[in-house]
């Protein structure tokens, strides 16, 4: 079983929707419970008994029937009526054989939203009532006492009126530590919603979380745009090659911050947009050669392609074939060459930059990781070949 943000056993789960499926039934009015659980196969009862007690009446009947019809009638119950905290546990206990956002990254995706606002488009509290009913969703304000209040009560009372409260207390409250996958991902793709952040602030974030998302398999991917702004969606992503937290520290310490986030962009397609990854890899390898030879003060034309940026560029840092006696150091170097060749034929086949036409080759994920892969280990030897170049 996959380790859940709480750590909970099935049998844990298995109570706390019995628990929450208890709660529900005797929300309803005193005179509708005896139907209501007849509704749902439970055993009968006279009206008085709950009038008596609600929470007793369902409790018993409840209690009498086995786990596996329990996970029935929750089930059943949530396609007519909406309960967030019943939907949440049964949502917990059908995660529980798939991969996890761990509490680990929960904890670093707090710490990243520690500061400033959570959005920057539309105000928070209006944020918060988007995504969830808030006005009921219970929480402790403070673990030293047994107060309980709605969490929408409490946002006010600790982030608008003079309170103390940051974005990690925020998310603790609502319970972002513990809630299910499906609402840590609702409330991820809410947040970098062109509605709700500056485009400027929508990408830092996009980096940002998908920095942390994916060492549990999850990514923020593009799904589509509004007036020209990405939208996302949050889905499951290839684990990435050994190399690849490698090149991107190697193009984030030594290259533009752009030319990072271009690399990024291009592991995060490998899966959902093999063609748009593939056009990404060969764009990564211009930007590092025209970046490079700006630094070195060497001019090239805007008409340069990348193979002609590519031969100025291995001139520059003596990177051509003949520029080495050694046998094995030529063929590595010519292989080196080919491979900028073939990447820049590929983009052009397979990539996105031209229409398809309805008999070419579709480009697969694998196809696309081998393209990306190729690309990023380029761009790090010759950024990593320059630095050591400017260092000499």
């Amino acid at each position: 079983m996959a380790d859940t943000p709480k750590n909970f056993s099935p049998s844990e789960l298995a109570a706390t929707i019995r628990e929450c499926l208890i709660r529900a039934l005797s929300d309803a009015k005193a005179y509708d419970v005896p139907s209501l659980c007849r509704r749902y196969g439970l055993a009968d009862g006279a009206e008085q008994e709950a009038f008596s007690s609600k929470y007793q009446y369902v409790l018993r009947r409840v209690r009498a029937v086995s786990g596996k019809r329990v996970m029935e009638i929750a089930r059943e119950y949530l396609t007519e009526h909406d309960n967030f905290r019943l939907a949440e546990a049964v949502e917990i206990f059908d995660e529980n054989e798939e991969p996890p956002i761990t509490e680990l990254t929960r904890r670093r995706v707090m710490a990243l939203l520690k500061s400033g606002f959570l959005v920057t488009e539309i105000d928070e509290l209006e944020f918060f009532q988007k995504l969830w009913p808030i006005a009921s969703i219970q929480c402790q304000t403070d673990p030293s006492d047994y107060q309980w209040r709605s969490f929408e009560d409490a946002f006010i009372q600790h982030t608008m009126h003079g309170g103390h409260w940051d974005n990690v207390d925020v998310l603790k409250a609502v319970g972002f530590p513990s809630m299910s996958r499906h609402e840590v991902g609702r409330f991820l793709v809410a947040l970098v919603d062109p509605m709700m952040q500056k485009p400027e602030r929508q990408g830092q974030l996009v980096i940002g979380l998908n920095d942390l998302l994916r060492h549990d398999g999850y990514a923020l991917i593009e799904a589509g745009k509004i007036s020209g702004s990405p939208r996302y969606r949050i889905g499951r992503v290839t684990a990435g090659a050994p190399s690849d937290e490698a090149i991107s520290g190697t193009l984030q310490a030594l290259t533009p911050e752009e030319i990072h986030g271009r690399w990024e962009r291009a592991m995060e397609r490998r899966t959902s947009d093999p063609q748009g990854a593939i056009t990404l890899a060969r764009t990564l390898l211009e930007d590092v050669c025209k970046w490079i030879l700006v630094e070195a003060g060497e001019a090239y034309q805007e008409k340069d392609d990348l193979p002609a940026l590519y031969r100025k560029l291995s001139r520059l840092l003596k990177l051509a074939p003949d520029d080495h006696t050694e046998q094995a150091f030529r063929q590595l170097l010519g292989s080196c060459q080919q491979i900028v060749e073939l990447l820049g034929s590929l983009r052009n086949k397979l990539g996105d930059a031209h229409s398809p036409g309805p008999k070419r080759a579709r480009p697969l994920p694998r196809h696309a990781e081998l393209a990306v892969n190729l690309s990023g280990t380029m761009a790090t030897f010759l950024a990593s070949t320059w630095q050591a170049r400017r260092s000499d």
